[in-house]
């Protein structure tokens, strides 16, 4: 796209990975020339304030006495008007259809009234909105109307796609674009990653990174590690972007002596580059961001096969894929990559091409920048 847009990226500032795909997206926009403003009401985590062509906007959440519980929804709509009426932006990429969808779509309904020139409102579907409140009935009608209302709408895999319209019944068309990942380089070695963490060069070290919610099935991540306990060369390393505190008993049960739990780490590329394996045990997944950056750095990953990971990763090609609740299946699995290092490296090697091929930003950010020039065009 020729013309330098203003766009505004509303997302949740957390390490999950709506927020890190939405951050990444904008730093990528802001490199191309386009002006990204956006709103929150934290920081992106990754977000560099210093970077050119990158503003924040900060949501202001006021508690009332008068309501029960603080409400983000209109204050977030108060300044989307408030940053439109200064910046006038060309496009809202809003992540997940409530509740920013529905407040980009309520501050426009504020602007027309103001006769301020109105942005496009781009909707991404990440999961959570589809996969859990869309099955909420008091839910269901305010995402629909906030799906069918948006100018665009993507889902960050063919499988949520088919979701939404299984359960919305929406007749918006919805553009699959995946999720996208451009791997920092290392600036720390491995030897000294490894040192840190009390791994030994020939230690066969896993590592799984994600939020922790229950969705990701950690009591199973341990179970697997736990199996594998008798291994004198195993190591299991959690980088977690929420407390661990909730599965420290079953750990403790299970006597788990290889297993090692960061938390909010902001350089994931230094322990990915470090390890020797992704593992993600989850009861579902729309796409699997932690995935697609144990590919990128050649790393091959066992997951399990479910929503949107078999998109993501081909069994057998760039790792394997295995059944939910199947802890056996993962640690015979672990046993063969640990036997067999020429079969890990080989796996690592077909993941990080496929990673560079199907998910980098040069294939990506062409795909958003096309959505967004068809949508100011309307």
């Amino acid at each position: 796209m020729k013309r330098k847009l203003k766009i505004g990226i509303i997302c949740y500032p957390s390490i999950g990975g709506s927020g890190i795909v939405a951050t990444n997206l904008g730093n990528e926009l802001a490199l191309l020339g386009h002006q990204v403003h956006f709103i929150s009401y934290e920081k992106p985590f990754l977000l560099d304030l210093k970077s050119r062509n990158i503003f924040f906007h900060k949501v202001n959440i006021n508690e009332y006495s008068l309501f029960k519980y603080p409400d983000y929804t209109l204050p977030l709509a108060e300044t989307i008007v408030s940053v439109q009426q200064k910046f006038r932006l060309d496009v809202l990429h809003v992540h997940y259809a409530v509740p920013h969808a529905t407040a980009a779509l309520l501050a426009r309904h504020i602007l027309r009234q103001n006769k301020t020139p109105l942005p496009r409102v781009v909707t991404t579907l990440h999961g959570t909105d589809i996969t859990l409140l869309a099955n909420d009935k008091s839910m269901f009608s305010i995402i629909k109307y906030s799906i069918e209302r948006s100018h665009g709408v993507t889902a960050v895999s063919q499988d949520l796609k088919n979701d939404t319209i299984r359960l919305l019944k929406t007749e918006k068309p919805i553009q699959v674009i995946y999720n996208f990942y451009t791997p920092k380089k290392p600036n720390k070695t491995v030897s000294s990653i490894r040192k840190q963490l009390g791994v030994r060069q020939s230690d066969f070290l896993a590592i799984h990174l994600s939020n922790l919610r229950p969705v990701k099935q950690i009591p199973d991540l341990l179970k697997i590690a736990a199996r594998l306990k008798n291994s004198t060369n195993f190591k299991l390393l959690i980088l977690a972007g929420e407390s661990f505190a909730a599965y420290e008993p079953l750990a403790k049960k299970l006597k788990l002596d290889n297993l090692i739990v960061k938390n909010n780490i902001r350089n994931i590329e230094n322990y990915i580059n470090a390890a020797d394996v992704g593992i993600y045990t989850s009861q579902t997944e729309s796409f699997g961001m932690g995935i697609l950056e144990c590919m990128a750095f050649g790393k091959p990953v066992l997951a399990t096969r479910v929503g949107g990971i078999p998109e993501v990763m081909h069994d057998k090609n760039d790792g394997y894929l295995l059944k939910i609740g199947d802890v056996k299946g993962f640690a015979d699995k672990l046993d063969l990559l640990i036997k067999n290092p020429t079969l890990a490296k080989q796996l690592g090697q077909n993941a990080k091409l496929r990673a560079k091929e199907k998910f980098s930003a040069n294939v990506i950010v062409k795909q958003y920048l096309k959505i967004y020039a068809k949508t100011c065009e309307k």
